[in-house]
């Protein structure tokens, strides 16, 4: 939902298509994201970074909430930029958020999975009018149909309904909501409860959801507070037993529905050092059970332009639990901030990652965040108002355009 960066907007509180079945390849949020920080973009890859040289695969993901972008009968505005998302990036994967605090009461109960949107940008202009899950099920079923072995969905859940959050605690942020802590241990019932209606929605509108993820950015303080016991980096986490928790509980549901539903754990932000208000991805996964790491065949890890890959440090934590295959690495939230540098520049780096990680054997996909821009976290490929494209879309159906996941690298599309 919200990518793992330093910036102002935190302030000194933070002082940031293959299927899985195969050998080699596998395969937050919605439209607000008034309170996440935004990244800071990098002209160059970091120095000393290395690449392990693989045989080269790299499937494609996105976010994009709006259900316009995927079938006909939307605004005009949106409909320009369909072809686009559909017929040239033609993401493999298709990452949906579900924001639990929007979708019920205050007490979990009323959940409503189809519950109106306005579709717009928070209150940006244009608009695009959908009825939340429903609709955007209903809209992934038709892409599926239109483009077969494309646009899997993967569902991830973020924020508590007010009244299931834990209590304050620990080392917090001024003014954190409710929303932005994890749901007490005797509210897990109630997560269990909105899984289920989830996987009920799908099964209705005949979409087979075959990968589920907890909660979003888990590491992070605003999806998941507080993050430690005390306000250092030396106290330990917060965060982990919480994550743990809500991961076993969608386990369960997840083995207890029909159909092949498997666990991507993770989706984490890019927190690779210690720090006060954040979990790193290490510390996270070090406290994660065996069995979950071992049954989930994937990773899910944030990773926007402008920070370090954390790749390396998310393969070596995994492979201390010697799994007998190890999860592959997927990228699913990614993108250059094109409104704070060079929009070519920003391109061209977006170019360098995606090569980086097709030519890592430990990475399978990369999932970018999002179509339209949203004007305070600055990564989309069209402008707010879609009155125009940035280089990077042109870069992502480039890489759209190759026959399969294997196919070589295309050469730079930014203009």
């Amino acid at each position: 939902m919200a990518a793992a960066f330093v910036a102002v907007a935190l302030g000194a509180f933070l002082g940031g298509r293959a299927s899985v079945g195969r050998a080699r390849a596998a395969p937050s949020g919605g439209p607000e994201r008034a309170e996440a920080p935004s990244p800071t973009p990098s002209s160059t890859e970091p120095p000393g970074a290395s690449v392990v040289e693989g045989d080269g695969t790299l499937d494609l993901g996105i976010t994009e909430p709006n259900p316009a972008f995927l079938v006909p009968g939307g605004p005009r505005a949106f409909a320009r930029w369909r072809p686009a998302l559909t017929q040239r990036i033609r993401p493999a994967y298709y990452r949906l958020v579900v924001e639990w605090d929007k979708l019920a009461r205050p007490d979990g109960t009323g959940f409503d999975v189809a519950q109106p949107t306005t579709g717009c940008l928070r209150d940006v202009r244009p608009c695009a009018p959908y009825r939340g899950l429903r609709a955007q099920f209903a809209a992934l079923k038709r892409a599926q149909e239109a483009a077969p072995g494309r646009f899997q969905p993967m569902v991830v859940f973020t924020y508590t309904p007010a009244a299931l959050a834990a209590r304050p605690h620990g080392c917090e942020r001024a003014r954190t909501a409710p929303r932005s802590r994890p749901p007490r241990p005797d509210a897990i019932g109630m997560y269990r409860a909105t899984v289920r209606a989830v996987l009920a929605e799908a099964r209705a509108q005949g979409v087979d959801v075959r990968y589920w993820s907890p909660w979003n950015e888990p590491n992070h303080p605003y999806f998941s507070s507080p993050q430690r016991t005390r306000c250092t980096g030396a106290a330990p986490s917060a965060a982990v037993r919480p994550y743990v928790r809500l991961a076993r509980a969608m386990q369960a549901e997840l083995d207890a529905a029909p159909g092949e539903q498997q666990l991507v754990l993770g989706e984490t932000a890019a927190f690779t050092t210690r720090r006060a208000n954040a979990t790193t991805v290490q510390e996270l996964i070090a406290g994660l059970p065996r069995g979950l790491v071992c049954r989930s065949p994937v990773y899910g890890q944030h990773a926007y332009l402008g920070g370090k890959d954390p790749v390396g440090a998310v393969a070596r934590a995994l492979r201390r639990f010697h799994c007998p295959r190890t999860p592959q690495i997927w990228i699913t939230e990614t993108g250059a901030d094109v409104g704070r540098s060079d929009e070519r520049s920003a391109c061209l780096d977006v170019h360098r990652r995606l090569v980086r990680w097709y030519r890592d054997p430990r990475v399978t996909a990369a999932f970018q965040y999002t179509l339209r821009q949203d004007d305070r976290f600055p990564t989309g490929l069209v402008a707010t108002s879609l009155a125009r494209a940035f280089p990077t879309l042109g870069e992502w159906e480039a890489w759209g355009a190759r026959r399969d996941a294997q196919s070589p690298p295309p050469r730079p599309a930014c203009g």
